[in-house]
């Protein structure tokens, strides 16, 4: 079967045969002539062949091809018949007749390319005209872009090129051809370029060889007016078709598959053999004058086209185009010597390997056609680069526009970097000539150069550092341009091309380690920084697109590491669960972005349009890339000197930057005078000193900050000639001519004008290049001459004003100047000739003298040297390096212009996008740990919540309207929930947000409740609504207030707009949950948390605008805060301590704010006291109660007595030790009683003058404990009399401590008279116990108080296992404190509290109102909450019924207690020692003596019911005195020795039968009969019960006596005759008791009756003077009363004077304690007058000499020291008058 192809053939001969016959001019011709006409003759040839063969591919595809060439060179067809044999051309490509595999494809392809590119025909008119050359196009893109296209050779494709340009560029065709070129040309361009990697570097003596055929030409096509018309001979075929070619072309092949199969991959090929190319090469191809027709280079040394075949691998080639992606797979898969498999169909199916030998083929046929490769890829990019040079007038807008699209198209389509010749041409011309072009004002060209350049910077930039550095700086000129012609289009752009270089990975961070860490470089991020900050804030107060460009670039910055920070989280979360499963799959599974401090990162390079991971092992210091090509891996070894390693840390970065700014400083002053810039510099250690000349040298080289001019005057310098050698020592001038190495030396530094200093400078130069260029002249003089000569040379030629004075030198006067000066001979003339042209050509440019574009040059020329030098060398380094410190820099202006941006923008997206931006910098900041930032950016959105400028009537409606103050407040919410962490400074303003809503009432309710004892519901509101009438206020300030906020309101209801506002505003702050800040504040730092505290104790009652409320409020959500971090709040619990000490002591009136810090400071307590760790701690503060003004403290008593209930119950268990017992105690007494609270506490108020401010716990317990009683034991009467000059006599003993007086067995043994601290931790002043009260001084008390403390009271002593040693006197104290103030219902205390109510009343109308607001919704509220009246105030006015049975029942209730305790006291305390005994305890020793007992417990609590026998009130008096019967006569006494039943009568029955001689109850005279009677029958019971152990006293008669006197009082006292019949009996029962024990017999007397018989009737006669008669009538003997010599008259019984001094004025020595420890009296007592009144309160103690008249009743161990204290024993008054006291019996010997 014949091939298909051959018909197709046949079909288009033809088609071209009838045209050209059909033509005109054939039409007449005959079949001979056709003969003859070549082209017609060719075609029957062909059709002969054709007829011949079975398959086309039998015959070479020259064969088919020639005639339809031929037809397309000659130049008599006309435009349709070329037209015509073009498409068939196109056929055979396009249907592919034309096997690439093929021996004579390669040579057909060129025969084809030459034809078309030269094609020639007939024109006719223009329109058909331009039909034949978009075939032409078509052809050329079919031809290019089909496989077969790779044979094409390197001057076939530029030829190719060539001629779609000059369509492109000929301007009289019409625009659809020239698009249309555009078009093809686009393609091609890409094809080329995308094939780019298949291609090898030539070997170095390649680089510019000469491709004559290469150098494509811009301006060739104006020559002519039209194409048509250039006569050109006709081209014959470039290669004949011959039979050797034939012979050959399967060997050429094999050439071509031996280069794709070499088993080398591509990218390796071109990677390994690169080598880099010194400047001058890759200068081969710069602009030269443009007198040349081109403008082109036209000076590139070229060889011979044969040349080429020695390339022969050097452009590998394949022979089909593959996509970029699919090839690097495939051919890195080729391995050493195998074949390649290729994947298409038109590929070489099997191609021996076998090479014949390669000379042998160059010799047969020297023309041997090698496939294009990097030559013509080279020569197309140099001249797309040459069409963009703005500064060529050759150069139209359109063709460098053109050159800009085909250069993006390279660019997008391969990396250029790996080729060293082009990226020579990229370092050079493109990167200047796109600098140039963003000048131009034509926005087209403006936009392409940007958009090249990003694509330049984007892959190349490692090797473009000072182009970049250039282009950025030129950017921010457009950015910050204030010429008003510049567009702001322009602008615009320019800003969009740094969003989106900001936006490559790792970019920013490049720019800030490669400039802002270079030390002469500019400072490119932060300068970018503060540009962009500053342009992001408009000047006119209106947005536009460059603004919101600006903010973008900098949140491109916080978007990137926002986005590192997360994966560092993500990643640490991940590496902790992959650590936890312990399954660790090798290195290769974690594949990190991580920051510099840690190892492997991800790093992306391009190459090839490929990606290669390359793991960075920062411990090595260095890159080990997994790329292929060994270049990638020596350049990443290297680093700059500056670092110690490619990844420095940010201690070194910070080092280099302050050594960069030293730097700057030390350059401004040298260029300013030199000297002193180096001095500088030498002080700030950055130059040695002394001076090291070789480090001047090279410093003064490569700072290029530095002042030419200056340069040149230091090193030329006479001092400085070792500097200038080590300066001229800096430059490598070896193998450089020496006109070359002069234009180094003088760019370096400005030459000076002065003769001698020129001769010094070159003198230096020309003996160094002499050295190092082994001495080429005889003499150093000869090269001086010459060097002189070059700089005479380059003045003639350029310098403008010797120019117009005569005609600059030729050539051959410059060689005459020169004759013999080369030590008597001549120099070589071809160099002299060099010189010469290098100099005309290129002026030596001087430093600081040039302008325009000489200068553009030159600074281009320093720019390339820096670039090549070290200084050039590029850091990339992986992303998230240095976002630290990136963020630290960028932060300040991003959050400042985030705010703006928030602030002015009224658009959704851009609000959203300003949030997102915060959110961002939050998290950032989190993540580093930088609170000052945090703290910032809350300010920032606490500002733009609105909530702290608004009033705060409007703030629901303002807050409620304004979606963009809810946006702030959500977020700046849900940012302190979840970062609050890192907030410092900015909680204050959180908590003034809070306020703000609080004040307004926007906070949900559960924040505005807070806890209360007193209130029924246990929870009261901090925003409790008023109503005139609780506003303690008159009826007319209500009435105006009425009418004024009338006025205000319009008498209407609030809006529904307002309504529905606050309703929103509602919504916001429940979703911003701003009570989360308190639950959660448990998981903040301690750092935070103390911040947080702070800042709610700021709010406080010193400020103007103070208002109550919100320091309450404030109050509340501290205390909560505390209870939410109660694990840690031994950490914080002096701050709150401190605040509450503040708010409590320090306040001089009682208010709201008041009594929410005690109820908080009493909540504190119940819910801290289980801590161990602070128990104690919690409960001395609450001694702060104590030490408020008793006044303050009334009024809070109520809220006081209920939160200790609270505190007992909940936590009695908890407190162990005495001094918090006393604390409790002591709080239960003020407030259920009213009594003073001790003095020592209140010493802050006694000098109002000094502020001792918030003390610490320890000191208060100081204070407390060591000032008062430890370091002494006691206090001495008279200290505390002058302390507290006038104050009432029966108190206790003194102001600082109410306490017992502890009689323990030490101090019965008389061992010890003082406690000393060591023995006892807490010792209690003393107390008068002669006599039944306390002598406390009783206040003002809250019925309600008091009966909540006799509950706890109770609570504590019903349980036994609260009754502790620690706390058992205390509470007995405690109970007789209540029994005090419960006595007759405590009228007394009504009374007064009548009269007390107003005042408070009063001040809470003193308040002093908001200012800030004036609102009088303020007002009200601060005066209303002054202070909260109780309940009972209003039943206050007439005492009720109903408070009868309450204070009834807290008698009982106190009188049961002391019952239960007196009862279990023994077996209490003999328990306890039991318990002590077992564990041995070193502490206080418990005794269960009955000396113990008695003094401790027994004796108080008798006292105490005694007390409650003198009730006006009946009932309780008669259940007291059952109870005291009970008590006295109960089994556990009986133990009990004399001396306590003598202190038994002393401190209980006397006093108490003295006091119900007082006229009690005057309304019920019949009860208190009855009481008296029953009181001293209870007295003789006891006396005759215990007779026999008194008998041992020696001070029997004394207190029997007393007994009589009170008979005698008593006989008296009533108005019945109750008393007057049982007085009698109970004294006879007595006396015959006694005498039937025999008391009153004597054996020794002489009337068998003992003394006590002589007085006792003597006594008994005053009153009943018949007894003795109806008694003893045998016993009466008169007359014998005053016969008794022992016995004095019983005018003067007293005791024995004892040895203390009485108290006076003076404070008494502290050296008491060695007095001995059993005086003989108790105390010094006044006189009592017969009605037992006590002695007024200022009545002199009695003097030393005189000791009042007195009983000796017992003599116990006291302490000395005691105020004086009214003994209720009651003499007759004549005996008074008796002055000298003589002792009745001997004084009891001391032990």
């Amino acid at each position: 079967m014949v091939d298909k192809n051959i018909y197709i053939v046949q079909g288009e001969i033809s088609v071209v045969v009838a045209a050209i016959k059909r033509n005109s001019r054939w039409s007449t011709h005959t079949p001979l002539d056709e003969e003859q006409d070549p082209l017609l003759n060719s075609f029957s040839h062909l059709k002969e062949t054709l007829n011949n063969i079975k398959d086309l591919s039998d015959v070479e595809p020259n064969v088919f091809l020639r005639p339809f060439l031929e037809v397309v060179r000659s130049e008599d067809t006309t435009g349709p018949i070329t037209g015509l044999a073009l498409t068939s051309v196109n056929k055979f490509l396009s249907y592919g007749l034309i096997d690439a595999n093929h021996e004579g494809a390669a040579e057909g392809i060129e025969n084809m390319a030459d034809a078309v590119t030269h094609a020639r025909f007939v024109g006719t008119d223009p329109a058909s005209d331009e039909v034949v050359l978009m075939k032409i196009l078509q052809v050329l893109r079919t031809l290019l872009l089909t496989p077969v296209g790779a044979h094409l050779t390197n001057e076939s494709v530029c030829e190719i090129m060539q001629s779609c340009f000059r369509i492109c560029f000929e301007m009289r065709l019409s625009e659809l051809l020239r698009k249309s070129a555009e078009h093809t040309l686009v393609d091609m361009v890409q094809l080329l370029f995308s094939r780019l990697p298949q291609f090898k570097e030539e070997a170095k003596s390649y680089v510019g060889t000469n491709m004559k055929k290469l150098k494509m030409r811009a301006g060739g096509m104006s020559e002519s007016s039209k194409w048509k018309k250039q006569k050109r001979s006709p081209h014959p075929p470039r290669h004949m078709v011959n039979s050797p070619s034939g012979q050959m072309d399967p060997a050429q092949s094999s050439t071509l598959t031996n280069n794709l199969s070499d088993g080398v991959p591509f990218i390796e090929q071109h990677n390994g053999g690169s080598s880099t190319l010194p400047g001058s090469d890759c200068a081969a191809s710069s602009i030269s004058s443009p007198t040349t027709d081109s403008g082109l280079d036209t000076g590139s040394k070229t060889t011979s086209k044969e040349d080429l075949t020695d390339l022969e691998q050097s452009s590998s080639t394949a022979t089909t185009p593959v996509t970029p992606s699919a090839e690097p797979g495939r051919l890195e898969s080729q391995s050493e010597g195998r074949e390649v498999e290729r994947a298409q169909s038109a590929s070489v199916e099997s191609i021996p390997e076998v090479l014949e030998d390669r000379d042998l083929l160059c010799a047969l046929h020297s023309a041997a056609l090698i496939p294009y490769g990097l030559p013509c890829l080279r020569e197309l990019f140099r001249f797309l680069i040459s069409l963009t040079n703005p500064h060529d007038r050759h150069n139209s807008d359109v063709m460098m526009h053109m050159g800009l699209q085909l250069l993006n198209v390279a660019l997008e389509a391969a990396h250029i970097a790996p080729y060293q010749s082009l990226l020579c041409l990229v370092k050079d011309e493109l990167c200047r000539h796109l600098t140039q072009l963003l000048g131009v004002d034509r926005m087209n060209l403006y936009a392409a150069s940007i958009r090249v350049c990003f694509l330049l910077f984007e892959g190349m930039r490692e090797h473009l550092k000072f182009q970049l550095e250039m282009y950025l700086k030129k950017l921010m000129d457009i950015i910050t341009s204030e010429n008003p012609k510049m567009p702001y289009e322009m602008k615009e752009m320019a800003l969009e091309a740094v969003v989106q270089l900001w936006r490559i990975p790792s970019f920013v961070t490049e720019l800030y380690i490669n400039y802002d860490c270079d030390f002469y470089c500019s400072n490119m991020f932060e300068d970018l920084t503060k540009l962009l900050s500053k342009n992001a804030f408009p000047v006119s107060g209106q947005l536009y697109t460059t603004h919101l460009l600006s903010l973008e670039a900098l949140l491109t910055v916080i978007d990137s590491t926002e986005a590192h920070c997360q994966a560092k989280v993500l990643n640490s979360a991940a590496q902790q669960d992959q650590s936890e499963s312990t399954t660790v799959e090798g290195d290769s599974s974690v594949n990190t972005i991580t920051d510099s401090t840690t190892g492997g990162s991800l790093f992306i390079s391009h190459n090839s349009n490929l990606f290669f991971f390359r793991s960075l092992h920062t411990e090595a210091g260095k890159y080990t890339p997994s790329c292929n090509g060994q270049n990638a891996v020596k350049k990443s070894l290297k680093k700059p000197h500056r670092f110690t390693n490619c990844l420095p840390d940010s201690q070194e970065l910070l080092e280099i930057k302050h050594k960069k700014k030293l730097l700057i400083t030390g350059t401004e002053q040298f260029n300013q005078k030199p000297k002193k810039g180096i001095q500088i510099l030498q002080e700030k250690g950055l130059l040695s000193s002394p001076m090291d000349n070789n480090e001047v040298a090279q410093w003064l080289r490569e700072n290029p900050r530095l002042d030419k001019k200056m340069i040149g005057e230091f090193i030329s310098d006479r001092r400085n000639t070792d500097l200038l050698d080590s300066f001229v020592n800096t430059f490598t001038f070896q193998g450089l001519r020496i006109d070359e190495a002069l234009r180094l030396y003088l760019e370096a530094f400005r030459l000076p004008g002065e003769a001698p200093v020129i001769h010094r400078l070159l003198e230096t130069f020309t003996d160094n290049w002499q050295k190092v260029n082994g001495n080429p002249f005889q003499s150093n003089d000869a090269g001086f001459a010459l060097a002189y000569a070059v700089i005479m040379l380059n003045t003639d030629q350029h310098n403008h004003n010797v120019r117009k004075q005569n005609i600059p030198m030729t050539l051959e006067q410059f060689k005459k100047n020169l004759k013999g000066v080369n030590g008597g001979n001549d120099f070589d003339q071809d160099m002299l000739e060099d010189i010469y042209n290098a100099i005309k050509s290129e002026e030596i440019v001087m430093p600081d003298e040039q302008t325009g574009l000489v200068k553009e040059n030159y600074v281009w020329s320093v720019l390339l040297h820096r670039g090549a030098s070290s200084e050039g060398m590029f850091l990339h380094v992986p992303e998230s390096s240095y976002d630290r410190d990136l963020f630290t820099m960028t932060w300040g202006p991003t959050i400042a212009a985030l705010s703006y941006v928030f602030d002015k923008s009224l658009d959704d997206t851009i609000i959203q996008k300003a949030i997102a931006g915060f959110r961002k910098c939050a998290m950032i900041s989190a993540h580093y740990g930088f609170s000052d930032v945090f703290d910032n950016l809350i300010i920032s959105l606490c500002k733009f919540t609105t909530l702290s400028s608004e009033s705060v009537e409007n703030l629901p409606t303002v807050f409620g309207s304004n979606r963009k103050a809810q946006v702030a407040a959500k977020t700046m919410f849900s940012l302190a929930h979840r970062h609050g962490d890192i907030l410092r400074e900015g909680w204050k303003n959180i908590m003034d947000s809070m306020l703000q809503l609080f004040r307004a009432e926007l906070l949900p309710k559960s924040m505005v409740e807070v806890e209360d004892f007193v209130d029924p519901n246990e929870k009261i509101s901090l925003q409790r609504e008023e109503t005139p009438s609780n506003r303690g206020e008159s009826a007319v300030l209500s009435f105006v207030s009425w009418l004024t906020l009338s006025e205000q309101s319009g008498l209407r209801g609030p809006s529904t707009e307002n309504q529905e506002a606050k309703q929103a505003a509602l919504l916001c702050i429940k979703h911003c949950d701003p009570e989360k800040l308190i639950t959660e504040s448990k998981f903040l730092q301690l750092e935070s948390l103390q911040e947080l505290m702070k800042a709610l104790i700021s709010v406080s009652p010193d400020e103007e605008t103070y208002d109550e409320e919100d320091a309450a409020f404030c109050l509340e959500m501290l205390l909560r805060i505390i209870l939410e971090n109660r694990d840690r709040v031994s950490c914080v619990w002096q701050t709150v301590r401190d605040h509450l000490y503040q708010l409590c002591v320090h306040a001089s009136e009682s208010c709201f704010l008041v009594e929410r810090a005690v109820v908080g400071l009493l909540r504190l307590a119940i819910r801290l006291l289980r801590r161990e760790d602070i128990g104690s701690q919690v409960l001395l503060s609450l001694r702060l109660l104590l030490m408020m003004k008793p006044h303050v403290l009334s009024r809070v008593c109520r809220e006081v007595a209920y939160g200790l209930h609270e505190l007992l119950k909940t936590n009695a268990a908890n407190i162990h030790c005495t001094d918090d017992w006393y604390t409790l105690f002591s709080l239960l007494e003020c407030i259920g009683t009213g009594v003073k609270p001790p003095a020592a506490l209140q010493v802050a108020n006694t000098n109002p003058d000094i502020d001792t401010g918030a003390q610490s716990d320890s000191e208060l317990s100081s204070y407390h404990q060591s000032e008062v009683s430890l370091d002494r034991g006691y206090t001495s009467d008279s200290e505390v009399y002058t302390e507290h000059g006038k104050s009432r006599m029966p108190r206790s003993a003194t102001d600082v401590d109410v306490g017992w007086l502890v009689v323990g067995k030490d101090d019965l043994d008389g061992s010890k008279a003082a406690v000393t601290p060591a023995s006892k931790p807490l010792s209690h002043p003393l107390i008068n116990q002669y006599s039944l009260t306390l002598g406390q001084d009783m206040g003002l008390h809250d019925i309600k108080s008091l009966i909540k403390c006799v509950d706890s009271l109770s609570f504590i002593v019903r349980d036994a296992a609260h009754v502790t040693p620690e706390n058992f006197e205390l509470c007995v104290k405690a109970i007789r404190v209540f029994v005090e103030a419960s006595l007759n219902g405590g009228y007394r205390t009504h009374e007064k509290k009548k009269s007390h109510k107003y005042d408070s009343k009063s001040s809470r109308l003193r308040k002093k109102p908001r200012e800030k607001d004036g609102t009088s919704r303020r007002t009200k509220a601060s005066s209303q909450r002054a202070a909260r009246s109780h309940s009972d105030d209003e039943e206050d006015e007439g005492v009720p019924a109903s408070y009868h049975t309450v204070s009834f029942q807290v008698s009982l209730d106190l009188l049961d207690l002391m019952h239960t305790l007196h009862t279990r006291a023994a077996g209490i305390y003999s328990s306890w020692a039991e318990e002590q005994h077992h564990l041995e305890d070193a502490g206080r020793k418990i005794e269960a003596d009955s000396q113990t007992l008695w003094s401790s417990c027994w004796c108080p609590l008798l006292q105490g019911m005694a007390w409650l026998c003198c009730d006006a009130r009946r009932q309780v008096r008669m259940q007291a005195l059952t109870y005291l019967q009970r008590a006295l006569l109960v089994h556990d006494l009986q133990t009990l020795d004399a001396v306590e039943w003598e202190s038994c009568f002393n401190k209980v029955l006397f006093p108490l039968l003295t006091k119900l001689l007082d006229n009690i109850s005057p309304a019920d005279v019949g009860g208190m009969e009855e009481t008296r009677m029953r009181a001293c029958t209870l007295l003789s019971k006891v006396f005759l019960q215990h007779l026999s152990p008194l008998l041992s006293l020696p001070t029997f008669a004394a207190l029997w006596l007393t007994i009589l006197d009170f008979m005698d009082k008593y006989m008296h006292a009533g108005s019945s005759d109750l008393l007057l019949e049982a007085i009698p009996e109970s004294l006879k029962n007595m006396l015959l008791v006694m005498d039937t024990a025999g008391i009153f017999h004597s054996a020794d007397s002489r009337t068998g009756y003992s003394d006590l018989w002589e007085i006792t009737w003597e006594r008994i006669d005053c009153f009943l003077p018949r007894l003795k008669e109806e008694l003893f009538k045998q016993a009466v003997i008169p007359g014998t009363e005053h016969s008794i010599a022992p016995v004095p008259p019983p005018t003067a019984v007293t005791p024995a004077s004892p040895p203390v001094p009485a108290p006076s004025p003076v404070p008494a020595a502290p050296a008491e304690p060695n007095i001995p420890s059993r005086p003989t009296s108790p105390q010094d007592m006044p006189t009592p007058s017969a009605s037992g009144d006590r002695n007024p309160p200022d009545s002199p103690p009695p003097p030393l000499g005189q000791s009042p008249l007195i009983l000796q009743p017992l003599a116990s161990p006291l302490q000395v020291g005691v105020p004086p204290m009214s003994l209720p024993i009651i003499l007759n008054p004549a005996l008074i008058e008796a002055t000298s006291p003589v002792p009745l019996l001997p004084r009891p010997s001391t032990k």
